[in-house]
């Protein structure tokens, strides 16, 4: 049986490009980039290579990137190192109610010590109001951060108009673009952007790398405590091999490149619709199918079928979706992002699937999810609505 991946949002098969470059580096450059000798020097070289290859990618200058382990550690540090560093300035930090488990976790636990979380909610489309943004700005705010893109839905925030207001205002903003790093056009000069997290294994770079940006100006002690590699804010050799694999990955994600996978992720969509509603699969989209949205993602409800049920069958089938964040997999509470966007009674909650796409996505997985759920919900959809009945 072949087996079927379109769990792209949760994780990318590396490139062979990133592995070649992986393999090289592991192999011929193995030295700490922090030795002063011949060795030593070599790394440090690769290292500043792909530190301005990864900076040019969000027109950052190249001291504004720092390497970290990946998403998560990057929205923990820019969290809780910005809580820290500005409490004499006020304890207000803005976020919504649909970001990645990283910040909501951070952000409940800062709560939980002293500091006034607000959350924004969503529409049903996944979208913020800039109204309510503005109604929950005060002067004491050190810190609003609000994704990029949904990892759930695909859901994009209005990263410029936030930035246009915050630009004069004391609170630093961070954006979660783990999502859409590789898809949309990113600019944090243009977008008044104070930091920003990304992780190299969505964009088929290596796992647990990643990098923050911090702007020139944004200035809180290292959170992980050691050495003084990457200028002093953020200890532990760096990973020279995990490093140069993703600057790889970077390279490839041209902005015309960028652009056309967002074209042809927004067909494999239509294709996704279309063919589900030719096998008259009963189903509804959530969200939308806005063009600025991240189109690699898209989250469906298949009615009256619970979504371990719906997982359990597809995996069964050889093909490989998910039910959200792969972060809160194994799970039995609802996904978070679809009770902010439809309440928690709705049935959608427990009901949904999401699919991603990648660069390695064709016609002929869709056509073959598209068959797999056609075969499963012509078995269960009649079975479940007479068990609604009884």
């Amino acid at each position: 049986m072949k087996h079927i991946y379109l769990d792209n949002a949760a994780t990318t098969p590396m490139s062979d490009e990133v592995v070649a470059t992986m393999m090289d580096q592991m192999k011929n450059d193995f030295g700490n980039a922090s030795s002063v000798h011949a060795f030593g020097r070599k790394a440090r070289s690769v290292l500043d290579d792909a530190r301005h290859v990864i900076a040019q990618s969000i027109n950052a200058n190249d001291d504004e990137i720092v390497f970290t382990a990946g998403g998560t550690e990057s929205n923990n540090t820019a969290w809780m190192q910005t809580a820290i560093a500005r409490k004499n300035l006020g304890r207000r930090i803005i976020t919504t109610a649909i970001e990645h488990e990283s910040i909501m976790k951070t952000a409940a636990w800062l709560g939980d010590n002293g500091y006034d979380i607000v959350y924004l909610p969503v529409n049903e489309q996944g979208e913020i109001n800039m109204a309510d943004l503005k109604a929950a700005l005060t002067d004491d705010t050190i810190l609003v951060s609000i994704m990029t893109g949904n990892n759930e839905v695909g859901s994009t925030m209005p990263i410029h108009e936030i930035g246009e207001l915050l630009k004069d205002h004391q609170a630093w903003f961070h954006t979660d673009a783990v999502q859409a790093f590789g898809l949309l056009d990113i600019d944090v000069k243009r977008d008044h952007i104070d930091m920003l997290s990304t992780s190299a294994h969505k964009i088929n770079g290596p796992k647990q790398m990643g990098f923050l940006y911090r702007r020139d100006g944004v200035s809180f002690p290292s959170f992980i405590k050691g050495g003084d590699q990457e200028d002093k804010r953020r200890a532990g050799t760096e990973n020279i091999p995990a490093i140069a694999g993703f600057a790889t990955a970077v390279k490839a994600l041209t902005p015309a490149e960028k652009a056309h996978r967002q074209e042809k992720y927004a067909g494999f969509k239509q294709y996704v619709i279309d063919g589900l509603t030719k096998a008259q699969v009963d189903f509804e989209l959530n969200g939308s199918l806005k063009s600025d949205n991240l189109q690699h993602v898209i989250n469906l409800w298949i009615k009256g079928i619970p979504n371990d049920v719906t997982l359990t069958n597809l995996d069964l089938a050889g093909v490989a979706v998910s039910a959200g964040s792969a972060c809160t997999a194994g799970s039995l509470d609802p996904s978070h992002v679809l009770v902010a966007m439809f309440g928690k009674d709705n049935p959608r909650v427990m009901q949904s699937i999401r699919l991603s796409f990648g660069r390695y996505t064709t016609t002929a997985d869709l056509d073959a999810f598209i068959e797999a759920m056609a075969a499963m919900t012509a078995r269960l959809q009649p079975q479940m609505a007479g068990r609604k009945g009884l």
